[in-house]
């Protein structure tokens, strides 16, 4: 038992170390991939609320393709279509250079792709609960759209979303375990490593899920500290 224990340790011969490295991997991961897949989900519901019907058009047929296509496989498309579509360009433009994606850099694109597919949704659901008398108050006291938007708005739409938000961003932790199939040594990487050397699955597989849902629970309570902060006079919270 002592035995199987110390291969979790911060020595030479523990891989403590190892796997806080890759638990530090996913967090930087999901933290970059966050502010951009929200930000680009914000994006595309204003835009999927546009009079252009091309610009509705385009956001439905997103959001569709990246809700819809497994999360796998849009990270395959992504790290190897582009690495094969960019070298095949610069071939036929006479460039002999060979190009290489960074797995870190793919698995932001894939990820953030993916969550501003989902994000676009909850979005959507919050702009419904806004009624157009704030749009029309706003106009009243002259502000300007982007006025009105920054500062009446969007502190609404963030009270009103934050519950998906946070669903968003745990299922965004969940699916950074994917990125270990193109190489990043993200927590379930190191995992596997620890495994295959170790012959103890158990082990490191339950260390892993402990070190999951810590992060998880952290972020329920960071998630629960800002809907409580947002919420300010609007009645309580969860």
């Amino acid at each position: 038992m002592f035995e199987q224990l110390a291969l979790l340790s911060f020595g030479e011969s523990g891989w403590g170390l190892a796997l806080l490295s890759g638990a530090a991997v996913t967090l930087i991961l999901a933290s970059c991939c966050a502010p951009i897949g929200l930000s680009l989900g914000l994006l595309l519901a204003t835009a999927s609320r546009s009079k252009n019907s091309s610009l509705r058009a385009f956001t439905y047929c997103f959001s569709t393709v990246f809700r819809g296509l497994p999360e796998l496989l849009t990270l395959f498309i992504v790290y190897y279509g582009v690495q094969i579509g960019a070298q095949r360009i610069l071939a036929l433009s006479g460039w002999q250079v060979k190009f290489e994606l960074s797995p870190f850099v793919a698995a932001v694109v894939a990820l953030s792709l993916v969550l501003s597919a989902f994000a676009c949704e909850v979005w959507l659901a919050a702009f419904k609960v806004i009624g157009k008398g704030q749009y029309e108050a706003a106009r009243a006291l002259g502000l300007s759209r982007s006025r009105t938007f920054f500062s009446v708005i969007l502190p609404q739409l963030l009270r009103i979303a934050l519950p998906g938000l946070s669903n968003n961003w745990l299922t965004l932790l969940k699916d950074t375990s994917l990125v270990s199939t193109i190489s990043l040594v993200d927590l379930m990487r190191q995992t596997g490593l620890a495994v295959s050397a170790s012959k103890e699955p158990i082990l490191f597989y339950s260390a892993a899920c402990v070190i999951y849902l810590s992060i998880a629970a952290l972020s329920e309570q960071v998630f629960a500290w800002a809907e409580r902060r947002y919420s300010r006079g609007h009645g309580s919270t969860r």
